[in-house]
């Protein structure tokens, strides 16, 4: 008589149904029942080897948690719904949508979960690739994949990921060309006889981000002391529906048909058409909310900081206030109090999409290359380099919070490469 196996051994044996089949005890359920695995196989040698590699994963703890299975698409639509929603602020929220919704689910989402392969992943970025849409596209769809699956990871639902394993196309980094001394002085000398102008001359003397200057209000700005503090930033967020049937809500606005080859309608990529199950279209809700311009916090401690203001701008921040003053005056009851530093002819404040606008205009104006109004940040950073302030200040007056973050925005100039060319002359060669 065979001696019996302890509990929880694995056991393989061969069914009524012609089938091998193996069991193996991985743990124990949330009800404190064993969690006991089943597989099978059409001979004793394929479920043997089942079992071991199933015994492998239990001790290396990388076995699946028990419960739902999810596909791709249903996993992804939990996570962005779910996990992501409530802990990421509405702009990463909705890019993290944007990605899931009309690219991931459409291209991977029928995958069971633990069958995707990094073949399949870069399969999918291969196909946006030729579809036209940009490396930056892409590789931000990768991280949200890849950011996706390493939860699905550490909850126990997947082994690997493959999304971390797969190749993104590469993503060539943009040529930031910061502005001389000469064209920073030049945009300064157009920016003072445009309306708002101040604005820029923030951007490009101290750096402050697009949200941070359009978030400015007077009560954080001390004319007396010449200190500003920027706790808040401005943003637009999209709207979100207040429906009973989004789907239905936003019908009218569905994109039914892909765009014509020879399409003039959309300067980048052209989206693809709206899935059956789009939700999306909130602008035209009647009961939209949520979105619009709202004032938010800064993302980061080191983003709420205080920065000193240099004696010029405290000049053209006085007669900006006098200027709005009188707009105030010639507004009456139109104008709408918000104590906004910027703001539209009735007190709103400025919408970025606007704000962008006026930018491209300001360089057009003065004569310049085309440039991002981010690359004003970049200039006042290499400013900062070129003056020979301590890096810590830098960091605080920037609101970085890692000291990388200057390798990144602090560019060497051809005036700092030559003086650094003499100093290394008078170093090594002796004057005649």
């Amino acid at each position: 008589m065979g001696k019996r196996k302890p509990n929880g051994a694995s056991s393989i044996y061969q069914g009524s149904d012609g089938s091998w089949h193996g069991r193996v005890t991985v743990g124990v359920k949330d009800d404190g029942k064993p969690d006991r695995r089943h597989v099978r196989g059409r001979t004793e040698a394929e479920v043997t080897k089942k079992v071991r590699q199933l015994e492998r994963d239990r001790d290396q703890g990388t076995v699946r948690t028990a419960g739902q299975r999810y596909t791709i698409g249903s996993w992804l639509a939990h996570w962005v719904e779910t996990i992501a929603a409530p802990s990421v602020r509405p702009t990463t929220l909705a890019g993290y949508r944007t990605a899931v919704y009309r690219h991931l689910i459409p291209g991977l989402g029928a995958h069971r979960i633990e069958r995707l392969s990094p073949e399949h992943v870069e399969k999918l970025y291969a196909k946006l690739r030729r579809d036209g849409h940009a490396p930056g596209t892409v590789h931000h769809i990768h991280r949200t994949l890849r950011t996706a699956l390493n939860v699905a990871v550490r909850r126990g639902h997947l082994n690997r990921n493959a999304a971390s394993l797969a190749k993104a196309p590469r993503l060539d980094e943009h040529e930031i060309e910061p502005f001389t001394v000469e064209e920073a002085q030049r945009l300064l000398a157009v920016a003072a006889t445009r309306r708002n102008g101040v604005r820029f001359a923030l951007a490009l003397a101290l750096g402050l981000r697009k949200g941070e200057a359009l978030g400015l209000k007077w009560r954080r700005i001390d004319l007396e002391r010449g200190l500003l503090r920027t706790p808040k930033q401005l943003q637009r967020h999209r709207w979100e529906h207040g429906c009973g049937d989004p789907r239905a809500c936003g019908a009218a606005r569905h994109k039914r048909e892909p765009c014509p080859k020879d399409c003039r309608r959309h300067q980048r990529a052209c989206p693809p058409p709206c899935p059956p199950t789009c939700t999306r279209h909130a602008s035209s809700c009647p009961d939209r909310h949520g979105g619009g311009l709202r004032e938010v916090d800064v993302k980061s401690r080191a983003g709420r900081r205080g920065v000193g203001i240099p004696a010029p701008l405290i000049k053209a921040l006085r007669e900006h206030r006098e200027a709005q003053k009188k707009e105030r005056e010639k507004a009456a009851d139109l104008w709408e109090e918000g104590d906004w530093v910027f703001t539209q002819e009735n007190g709103r404040p400025i919408d970025p999409r606007a704000d962008h606008d006026a930018w491209k205009a300001l360089l057009k104006e003065a004569g310049m290359r085309d440039a991002r109004l981010h690359d004003a940040r970049h200039t006042a950073a290499t400013m900062l380099l070129v003056l020979g302030v301590p890096v810590r200040a830098v960091m605080e007056i920037m609101g970085w919070s890692q000291m990388s973050m200057s390798t990144r925005y602090q560019h060497l100039t051809p005036q700092l490469i030559d003086g650094v060319a003499g100093q290394v002359a008078g170093l090594l060669w002796a004057p005649e």
